[in-house]
């Protein structure tokens, strides 16, 4: 598929396509090859950008549900006919291996789907009598939930296109103006997302799409037209852009080093392993949730590590078109280099190397490491790439104790047939989401998905997004006769 194009792929402002001031170039984390050029908006066009989604904001807030609903249904059943193509635009923009990008784009299909849905009976609100007490004779009082204000969404490059989708959907669902921006490395799957979202009826305003640098997104987080912030990627960054808006609504996702416990009482050693050599390597490890911590119990490591040594070797690399491939590159090699240097450092301080440690240019080896000491970074940081580590402990308690153990608490898996022990884990662990009989890798897009600790505040999935995006008021009737 050729994505080159006579003139750069144009940004949206305010749902209209506009050459830029400059371009960037976007290549193929493989080989390194040109993918396609993308404009990039100057900062007349940005300001453009941020006053139509003010101008537009109260006429988009009081539009009808049914109108923003038919929006979000029109996307989903787009993104649906052009699978295929943005399928191959995500592995030529990211790396990741066409059958992820195809689950990727089916993930997109259902945000916007479960959006409209939601759309249509999103109230937020309650009624409430007042006359509990003798100064609230005749009140009623009704709460309704309503936009805070226009939104910057702040996309990641390692889901394109889905991440993106899970700011633009519950902001359209809520009526809430968006500017998106996605990651310079990967802007075309956005792109793409604004050439759907231009052929719906929203208004003018509703939507733009700015593939911008770092500079010129510190300008409009601190922009005060903007109330509302929401970012995914890294920690460093995204606690930068808390600091640099301290009286904004701020929704940070972070990162994670993302543990999967398996104890004594799970049935079927084999799969486990096979599940948790697919989710650590999956996307080349570069998602929040991707196993990074092995946690087992040390009644069945005898068992369980050579199955996972075996899973992991199954791994496949190579060109990510090539459908039968597994693991993918990272997003460059300089983040090859450093998860590679990462391996080392733990090999060095002790770990011992079963398998992988190596690079290809940008693709690094599937990499099984044990006895790693908890002050490497390949255990105590997100290493974003395809290592696992394993730690051996005794029991549930000191299993639970390891994963919490870390700076971050986005999701954990726990492999268990114990109901008890499930809600042991449930109360115990300090992370965002804990998946019973599984990855922590598991997500559905309508879910509530977050983290605590050094993984970020806020909350995603659909209806978790769509409360965070608005405030409750309330209105209060006198003279009612209850």
């Amino acid at each position: 598929m050729d994505m080159i194009t006579p003139e750069p792929r144009p940004c949206w402002i305010a749902g209209s396509p506009e050459q830029g001031a400059s371009t960037i170039v976007v290549t193929h984390p493989f080989d390194g090859s040109e993918v396609a050029t993308v404009a990039v908006p100057g900062p007349e066009q940005v300001e453009r950008a941020v006053a139509a989604a003010v101008r537009v904001a109260g006429e988009f807030r009081r539009s009808p549900a049914h109108v923003r609903a038919a929006a979000l249904d029109h996307v989903s059943r787009r993104i649906a006919e052009r699978a295929d193509e943005l399928a191959e635009v995500i592995t030529a923009e990211n790396g990741k291996p066409l059958k992820w990008a195809d689950a990727e784009v089916r993930r997109a299909v259902s945000v916007f789907r479960i959006a409209a849905e939601e759309a249509r009976k999103f109230s937020g609100g309650e009624l409430q009598r007042l006359d509990t007490d003798p100064s609230g004779d005749g009140r009623l009082a009704m709460t309704r939930r309503v936009p805070r204000g226009p939104v910057l969404g702040i996309a990641p490059f390692n889901f394109p296109l889905n991440l993106v989708a899970h700011k633009v959907a519950p902001s359209l669902a809520v009526g809430a103006p968006i500017i998106i921006k996605p990651a310079p490395r990967t802007p075309l799957s956005a792109l793409i997302l604004g050439e759907i979202l231009a052929e719906t009826d929203l208004p003018e305003g509703a939507f733009s799409v700015l593939p911008l640098g770092n500079a010129e997104t510190s300008a409009l987080v601190a922009d005060p037209r903007l109330p509302v912030v929401s970012f995914t990627g890294s920690g460093p960054v995204g606690w930068s852009l808390a600091d640099a808006a301290p009286r904004k609504h701020v929704v940070l996702e972070l990162g994670g080093n993302a543990a999967a416990v398996v104890l004594r009482d799970w049935p079927d050693i084999e799969g486990a392993a096979h599940r948790i050599a697919t989710f650590g390597n999956y996307q080349a490890g570069q998602s929040c949730i991707a196993v990074q911590r092995v946690i087992v119990d040390s009644a069945v490591a005898d068992e369980f590590v050579p199955a996972l040594l075996e899973a992991v070797e199954a791994q496949r690399t190579g060109d990510p078109y090539d459908t039968e491939v597994d693991v993918g590159p990272v997003v460059d090699e300089a983040a090859a280099e450093r998860i590679v240097a990462w391996v080392d450092e733990a090999v060095a301080s002790g770990a011992k190397l079963l398998t992988g440690g190596a690079r290809a240019g940008a693709t690094v080896q599937p990499t099984l490491l044990t006895d790693v000491p908890v002050t490497a970074k390949a255990w105590s940081e997100e290493i974003f790439g395809p290592v696992l580590a394993v730690s051996i402990v005794d029991g549930v308690d000191a299993a639970f104790a390891a994963v919490n153990d870390s700076a971050y608490g986005l999701q954990a898996g726990v492999f268990t047939r114990d109901v008890h022990i499930a809600f042991y884990a449930a109360t115990e662990l300090e992370v965002g989401g804990v998946i019973i009989g599984d990855v922590p890798s598991f997500r559905a897009d309508q879910m509530t998905y977050g983290g605590v600790k050094g993984s970020g505040v806020g909350r995603e999935g659909v209806l978790a997004a769509m409360t965070d995006l608005t405030e409750e008021r309330v209105t209060v009737f006198t003279g009612i006769d209850l």
